[in-house]
């Protein structure tokens, strides 16, 4: 058994469920500890992290992740025990084997390898670890990033370990993601009876007009790296049950994913002004999920990619598709943020697994890009 499976079995057999880590951090910090990390737990709200650093010069690669999981759904629907992990016709089944134990395990493991090759290494290598990235995130990398940005201690570069790839590992990594901005709308109204509409107030009918212009609307043209910011309704409710009664009011739910082509600030005006131009009566509550980041290539781009080819042969795809992560707290305070891990098509799902074949190969690619930035060429 390869250290790597070794190590992400054990992880994958702690049922961490966000945000429990059931001591994933305290096992890793030991294996890190004996090869010269310092490691400090700062734990809040019930959630644990880790920060772990080895050297005290620059430039800072710091390994992100995270080790809580979502729930494994319907024990009876997996093929085996979602905690107890399972091989099978070339894959590791268990709840976070590609969403991300996998991925922390490498990372270890990589370091581990370069640290014995390389007692003597310049820079720094760090890890920021927590269990509250599958939940609210408010406990978690934040109040890490937070921490360090108070001391001082500046970063230069960050992995996190995010399952990037689609097809084949190494295919697509994560350069960037992009925002979310939601949005509780309340359209006033007068409710009364569908027989006399001049005595009532339809929120519906008045919103209509409003509604198919923001549903119109080019918010932006996206960008190299993005695609245009996009607008959606999730939820839309109105009226009593019955048929003879016109609503008092209308509630909807909507969302932008939204590009570093727009602002969170730019959007809510955008919004307003038409809600307002169509003469309105409404309430609106804003909620900023998470702010766009983008890593242009560059000296981590650059590193990573060139690890990929030298293990695959593949050229990576850099991409800033999917939801949020938390590379978007971290970009706040590092310059560079890359995101790359294994194939991410179980991520979440019934019988969550990682290919057994792809775990070495993983390890090596984050070896490879710590040899490229860290060693003197």
């Amino acid at each position: 058994m390869s250290s790597v499976l070794e190590l992400v079995k054990d992880l994958i057999s702690r049922p961490s469920v966000t945000p429990e880590d059931l001591d994933c951090q305290q096992m890793l910090a030991a294996r890190l500890a004996r090869i010269g990390f310092h490691c400090e737990t700062i734990a809040q709200g019930g959630v644990t992290n880790l920060w772990a650093r080895r050297g005290d010069a620059a430039p800072v690669l710091v390994f992100a992740g995270h080790t809580d999981v979502v729930p494994p759904g319907p024990r009876d629907k997996w093929q085996s025990d979602p905690f107890t992990p399972t091989e099978s016709d070339g894959f590791l089944y268990g709840r976070g084997a590609a969403d991300m134990k996998s991925s922390i395990a490498a990372f270890v493991v990589a370091v581990e390898e370069f640290v014995a090759a390389h007692p003597r290494h310049e820079g720094s290598i760090a890890f920021l670890l927590t269990s509250d990235e599958e939940g609210p995130a408010v406990d978690g990398t934040v109040i890490v990033c937070d921490a360090l940005k108070a001391r001082g201690e500046a970063l230069d570069y960050c992995i996190v370990g995010e399952p990037t790839s689609t097809d084949k590992l190494g295919d697509v990594c994560k350069n960037g993601r992009r925002g979310t901005l939601s949005g509780a709308l309340t359209i006033k109204g007068i409710q009364g009876h569908v027989a006399y509409p001049h005595l009532a107030r339809n929120p519906v009918h008045q919103f209509a007009p409003a509604l198919a212009e923001l549903v119109a609307a080019e918010w932006d043209q996206g960008n190299e790296y993005f695609p245009p910011t996009t607008f959606q309704i999730s939820n839309f409710n109105a009226g009593t049950g019955a048929t003879n009664v016109v609503p008092g009011e209308a509630e909807v739910l909507f969302n932008f994913r939204f590009s570093t082509a727009s602002t969170p600030e730019s959007l809510r005006e955008r919004v307003h002004a038409t809600l307002d131009r169509h003469g309105l009566e409404y309430e609106l509550q804003w909620e900023l999920g998470g702010e766009p980041f983008l890593t242009p290539r560059g000296s981590l781009t650059d590193a990573l990619a060139a690890a990929i080819q030298a293990e695959t042969g593949l050229q990576t795809e850099l991409s800033t598709t999917g939801g949020t992560s938390d590379g978007r707290f971290i970009a706040k305070i590092c310059p560079q943020v890359i995101e790359f891990g294994p194939c991410n098509a179980t991520i979440h799902k019934i019988n969550e697994r990682v290919a057994l074949d792809s775990l070495d190969p993983l390890k090596n690619i984050y070896r490879r890009t710590l040899e490229n930035l860290l060693l003197a060429h």
